[in-house]
């Protein structure tokens, strides 16, 4: 039975969201992050459910593989989120403009 959603961590979900969105299975994505094939899935499973998190190096080789910032499975805001899903797939120019754009965008 899968515990649901709200219940886990953001990692956990956060995690399940690129990998899914990447079309990979537990098993792919662990492999591809390096794990040894008899690990592989049900590491990322548990990570998914939110029983464990990994460390900090394997958070980074996992966003790595999904290619994702390491921020996008750690942060609540879903809008800043959806920002970070798009971050490596934007190109350095459009990069620097989006920053531009916030810049000049007054605090509240």
């Amino acid at each position: 039975m899968s515990e649901p959603a709200n219940n886990r961590s953001i990692f956990a979900r956060r995690l399940a969201q690129a990998r899914q969105r990447r079309g990979l299975t537990q098993a792919q994505l662990g492999l591809l992050a390096g794990m040894e094939p008899e690990v592989a899935s049900p590491r990322i499973n548990q990570y998914e459910r939110g029983i464990h998190e990994p460390r900090s190096g394997t958070a980074q080789k996992l966003a790595e593989v999904l290619g994702i910032p390491a921020a996008f499975l750690y942060t609540e805001d879903d809008l800043l989120a959806s920002v970070l899903l798009r971050w490596n797939s934007l190109t350095k120019q459009q990069k620097k403009e989006l920053v531009r754009v916030l810049e000049a965008m007054p605090e509240k």
